[in-house]
């Protein structure tokens, strides 16, 4: 009998140590970085089609692209580029702006290509609490990927902090191009108007801090989560996220950390999963 319990606690420990010599195996060979990039990319190109709409609506007429007339105004097309026409309907009871890029790639101001359009409806004044932004996709591809899906972004109110809240909800997917696979990414974020709102003719000088979580499959179809954990700064002079941290863990592995740094407006980011750190460019 004691023969048999010693074989058992041994093959236990037989298993264990196994089991934990794998485990580091897995950690250690752990470098996938894609999961994270995925992210960056859905959370990148959702919010520049959300910023893309306030400036539309914030000029309040349809154009091809507005000149600046003083320093006050931004020039409309430093964030849309000379490519799309903007056309705004005002008087229908359902109000709507549709920014058009056209069939074929034209070269953004934030050197990306994009085609097709983004449509967008709204219930009141941007500004205004309760109304609501619903934005949707006909066709439209930002360097050949194909960005689909529901976008709905709730006026809150005014914070604690006297400051615009917005509340934004992503059901959507990107099909990336060259055969790259399928981003799923369903998501609630908050959009806190940090600084710009007395300058609302300025797109440029606006700055926002997203927090939130999303869930959804990367590209190969591996589920994940995520959460920001440092909120995501927004300055909308850059076409970046300028700081912020966010936690993306696929089912089955570590959790991997991107962080957008300190070092100002760029496309550069770390990723780390468990204590090795990556160097990363954001698309």
């Amino acid at each position: 009998m004691q023969k048999k319990q010693s074989m058992l606690l041994g093959l236990m420990a037989c298993f264990l140590i196994t089991s934990f010599i794998a485990c580091k195996k897995d950690a250690k060979d752990d470098t996938d970085t894609q999961p994270a990039q995925d992210n960056s990319l859905a959370e990148s190109n959702y919010n520049d089609a959300n910023t893309m709409v306030d400036a539309s609506v914030a000029a309040g007429t349809s154009f091809t692209f507005r000149q600046a007339t003083n320093q006050d105004v931004a020039r409309l097309e430093g964030i849309l580029g000379t490519c799309a026409t903007v056309t705004i309907d005002t008087v229908s009871t359902t109000r709507s702006v549709t920014i058009n890029f056209g069939t074929s790639n034209c070269l953004c101001a934030d050197n990306r290509y994009r085609r097709g359009k983004i449509l967008a409806t709204w219930t009141g004044k941007y500004r205004e609490s309760g109304t609501v932004v619903t934005i949707t996709y006909d066709g439209y591809y930002v360097n050949d990927n194909q960005i689909k899906g529901t976008h709905t972004t709730t006026n809150m109110g005014l914070n604690a902090a006297q400051h615009l809240v917005y509340k934004i909800e992503v059901n959507g997917s990107i099909v990336k191009a060259n055969n790259g696979g399928t981003i799923t990414w369903v998501s609630t974020r908050y959009r806190e108007w940090v600084a710009g709102s007395s300058t609302p003719l300025n797109l440029l000088d606006d700055t926002y801090s997203i927090t939130g979580s999303a869930s959804g499959t990367n590209a190969a179809n591996e589920a994940y989560t995520i959460n920001i954990t440092q909120a995501l700064v927004r300055n909308m002079s850059c076409y970046w996220f300028e700081s912020g941290k966010v936690e993306v863990t696929p089912a089955g592995k570590l959790t991997r950390t991107l962080d957008y740094g300190s070092t100002g407006c760029d496309n550069k980011a770390t990723v780390t999963i468990g204590n090795t750190t990556f160097n990363v460019t954001l698309q």
